[in-house]
């Protein structure tokens, strides 16, 4: 297993230096295992105070299943930069271009942690597609294939 750089007190601000997306879009709050070019694991920590939980819904607060998948393309995005090597520039992103057979098993709501762990099955030409699987408390809540793509930018 490859060691991580990312260290306790900093672990947010590591991955900031990785990925572009900000509050409130920015759905990964840690890393707690990278395995070079092989996987990643990460973790979302799901609170009430998230805006979108002021619409879906007050009565009965659901993470979005969107946002899961979303949280998993950031951690694909997040494997792919480190797996790099160095930090990324500002002129590059990964963008999420698929998701397949997406599954849901049961509903994340706030208070809960959600782990995801990204596993890299194919790369080529700058499309990676991943293996992603979410859980809470060793209780698997979604799975899916997730394909991004890097793209080179122009500021």
């Amino acid at each position: 297993m490859v060691e991580t750089n990312l260290e306790a007190q900093d672990d947010i601000r590591e991955v900031l230096k990785y990925l572009p997306h900000r509050y409130p879009f920015l759905l990964i709050d840690r890393v707690i295992n990278y395995d070079g070019e092989e996987s990643l694991e990460a973790i979302k920590n799901v609170t009430f105070n998230e805006p979108i939980f002021t619409g879906h819904f007050p009565q009965s607060p659901i993470f979005p299943g969107v946002l899961i998948l979303e949280a998993m393309a950031q951690a694909c995005a997040l494997h792919a930069f480190k797996s790099l090597g160095g930090y990324p520039s500002e002129e590059t992103l990964y963008l999420l271009v698929g998701i397949d057979k997406a599954r849901f098993k049961q509903q994340v709501i706030p208070g809960d942690q959600l782990k995801i762990v990204v596993s890299r099955t194919r790369s080529k030409r700058g499309i990676s597609k991943y293996d992603a699987v979410g859980t809470v408390d060793g209780n698997t809540v979604c799975t899916s294939e997730v394909i991004i793509a890097k793209n080179e930018i122009e500021l």
